[in-house]
Parts: C-alpha cells; sequence; structure tokens
C-alpha cells in the first residue's frame, strides 16, 4: 500500500488520479500509524515551505518523516521540504537532504512554469524506460542547491538546478510526474514498483 501524505499542502486529486490510472492501491492519510505501516510514500505539494512546515508539525510528521526506510517520493514543494532549509519564508524544514532551497533570480520569469527538458545525470531506477531530454512539467518560483552528489537529473532554467534528487529511500522531483502525460506516470510507475 502507498500512502499519499495529505498535509494540506498537497496537490492531492492530480496524484491520486494518476494512481487510480496506474491501478495501484494507496490511502491519502496525514495518520503517522497509516504512514509508518505504508509500503512506499509519496510527499505532494503545492504550496508555501512555512506554511506546510507548520502543518507537518502540528501532525508530529516532522518527527517521523526523516525515519522513514521505505521508498519516499517528494514532488515540487515535498521534493523541496527534504533538504535543510528554504529561502521561502525563512524555513527550516527536514534536514534529509543537505542543501538549501533558494529563489530563482530575477533575470527569469517568475515561477518557472510549462514544459522543460531533464537531463539524466545519473542512472537510477525512476528512470527504466525515460530517456534524457524527456520533457517534464515544472511549476515553482524556488530550486533546491543540494551540498552533495544526489542530483539524479538537471534542468536547465537561467541555469541548471536540481530536477530530481535521490538520497538513500529518499526520491525527490521538482517537476510534477502526474502532470507530465505519459512520460510522467512512467516515473510514478517506476517509483511504485521499487
Amino acid at each position: 500500500m502507498i500512502a499519499v501524505i495529505n498535509y494540506h499542502a498537497g496537490n492531492i486529486a492530480s496524484i491520486t488520479n494518476a494512481l487510480r490510472k496506474l491501478k495501484v492501491d494507496f490511502v491519502v492519510t496525514d495518520d503517522p500509524k497509516k504512514i509508518k505501516q505504508a509500503d512506499k510514500i509519496i510527499f505532494p505539494g503545492v504550496g508555501r515551505a512555512g506554511a506546510a512546515m507548520r502543518e507537518l508539525k502540528k501532525r508530529k510528521l516532522n518527527k517521523i518523516l526523516p525515519k522513514i526506510k521505505v521508498p519516499f517520493l517528494g514532488i515540487c514543494l515535498g521534493m523541496q521540504l527534504l533538504f535543510d532549509y528554504s529561502e521561502e519564508d525563512n524555513t527550516n524544514c527536514l534536514k534529509i537532504i543537505p542543501g538549501a532551497v533558494k529563489k530563482f533570480t530575477d533575470e527569469v520569469k517568475i515561477p518557472h512554469l510549462g514544459w522543460n527538458k531533464v537531463e539524466i545525470k545519473k542512472s537510477s531506477l525512476l528512470w527504466k524506460n525515460i530517456t534524457t531530454n524527456d520533457y517534464f512539467y515544472f511549476i515553482h518560483s524556488f530550486y533546491c542547491a543540494p551540498k552533495n552528489k544526489v542530483v539524479i537529473a538537471s534542468t536547465n532554467y537561467g541555469g541548471q538546478f536540481a530536477a530530481a534528487v535521490q538520497k538513500n529511500n529518499f526520491y525527490g522531483v521538482q517537476f510534477h510526474p502526474e502532470k507530465s502525460s505519459k512520460t510522467g506516470l512512467k516515473l510514478l510507475r517506476n517509483f511504485c514498483n521499487l
């Protein structure tokens, strides 16, 4: 069973529709017990870092999530919250992946919105049947700047930034696979099959 974390900062409808298309069993929950029992966890996110972390703390999920041992996928804000710190709302995050989340400079249009090529940097089971420079759908104003070698894919928007990361069982994607057509569904299927 996959647990989709509901912390009132996630785009739950899009991700659950995608999982239904893939015919996988899932539960949408904020219950720590159900999250701990899940075989895999999806951590979606749309919204602001500060408000999202407040919601996680209310449910004590900020203590539970870093200890998860099963495959874990953070999407968009869900990826950003895996890092140490976000410039958005001056927020301390979950500290699972070393590094910071930074705002794009004024040299590019914010938010970064639409389809972009994703260049695969490291092999990962997430990339099965996906080729480098396939397109994924992005919408975000902040980007992740990891401190160590966790980047498994990058995208160019005013310069290179991390499009996907992996540290042990924790995966993060800055794009929205659930809104990225057939390629996005392939990535979600790959995660579900881990």
